[in-house]
């Protein structure tokens, strides 16, 4: 596919092993994780990524003339709308009552994954627009005769970027601790309101009254014991809310092999027997909260777990933010505000596009008011207060 004067091919591949690691990581950056060869390799040996749960891989690989590989794109071919967090199962019905098939569909995306980052990975200093990432994704639509390309959880410029190249633009929220040059947590809880102050100090002094020891492993300090541990509160989790375990056992032994410290699993011990744990990846500049589970019935447990414990590490590490993943309003009232994430669809049958594109604004109406309204929740104080 041509790009101005610079020519480009598309390939697509079926497994992230087909592509040179070092290449993809060019191409990724180390700032997220989750785009990174280590983990979605591990999402695929493992069997989580697979014909199995529903996710064929199909990354896109750009080159040059030259044969040097520009940009790669995490991309699956999905026969279902589930472990997206990006919800477009409304799309699919109303495709299919117009006689239509929506799945197959494409998907540019990290597994299970709801965290924002780049999707349209590109080598720095090879200056491949977007606009021509998205013509090679809109052709491999095409090819493989699927019916839409979903980049979910992308950056604020990709989504962008693709809204100019005609890309249908959604907005979500979710909830976002931000670190203001905090020394302690202590100093974070200062910046909160009096009321809200008390309410957080409870909390922490309550879920640490219970007899629990608490740990924060990183790289070599996880063991497989602790991983047979985590997973037993990851099945008991997905048990309760009646979801499905795409994850295996084996993903996560991989996950703590191959990203090392980036790794970091918040864990508590009761009478020194496994408790709860709390799964988190470092990047650059953020620590991101993933899965979690416990066995018992502990008070403010999870918020201790997944959120304060989270604070205390990020701080301790000069993280700018945590990102505790999809939904969850209680979290506004633990000082995670409100923020936007993005996703851009490309939908080659014109009337759902239509369709789509006047729902979209809507929502995004929706969504804006949403965010006021819980902007006036925050726990953090106000004027001189």
């Amino acid at each position: 596919m041509p790009d101005g004067s610079v020519e480009l091919t598309l390939s697509l591949h079926a497994s992230i092993a087909e592509i040179d690691a070092a290449d993809w990581d060019a191409c990724a950056g180390s700032g997220n994780p989750f785009v990174s060869y280590a983990f979605l390799s591990a999402m695929e040996d493992s069997g989580s990524a697979s014909r199995r749960t529903g996710w064929l891989p199909q990354h896109a690989v750009l080159k040059n003339a030259d044969g040097a590989v520009v940009a790669v794109v995490p991309m699956y071919a999905k026969s279902h709308s589930y472990g997206e967090y990006v919800f477009d199962h409304g799309w699919a019905h109303a495709l299919e009552r117009a006689g239509g098939d929506y799945y197959p569909k494409l998907q540019v995306a990290v597994p299970f994954s709801p965290v924002p980052g780049p999707r349209l990975l590109r080598r720095p200093g090879t200056g491949i627009p977007i606009a021509a990432l998205a013509q090679a994704l809109e052709q491999a639509c095409d090819s493989l005769g699927t019916s839409s390309v979903h980049a979910t959880f992308c950056t604020q410029e990709e989504w962008s970027e693709l809204g100019h190249a005609g890309w249908l633009q959604r907005t979500g929220m979710q909830f976002h601790w931000e670190n203001e040059g905090y020394s302690s947590f202590d100093e974070f809880l200062g910046a909160l309101s009096s009321r809200k102050r008390k309410v957080l100090r409870r909390e922490r002094r309550d879920a640490n009254a219970c007899g629990l020891t608490f740990h924060a492993l990183a790289g070599d300090e996880i063991t497989e014991a602790h991983w047979d541990a985590f997973y037993r509160f990851y099945r008991s989790t997905v048990d309760r809310k009646w979801g499905s375990a795409y994850l295996t056992r084996d993903f996560f032994s991989m996950l703590g092999a191959r990203l090392g410290d980036k790794v970091v699993l918040m864990y508590a011990e009761h009478g020194g027997k496994p408790a709860a744990g709390a799964l988190n990846l470092a990047g650059e500049d953020a620590l991101y909260g993933r899965n979690w589970g416990c066995r018992g019935d502990w008070p403010f447990l999870h918020f201790e777990l997944c959120y304060y414990r989270a604070i205390d590490w990020a701080i301790e590490h000069g993280l700018k933010r945590v990102e505790a993943g999809a939904q969850g309003r209680h979290k506004i009232q633990r000082g995670y505000l409100p923020k936007h994430t993005y996703s851009a669809h490309w939908i080659s049958h014109s009337g759902l596009r239509r369709a789509v594109a006047n729902f979209l604004v809507e929502e995004r109406h929706g969504i804006e008011r949403e965010m006021a309204a819980l902007a006036e929740d925050s726990p953090f104080r106000k004027g001189e207060e």
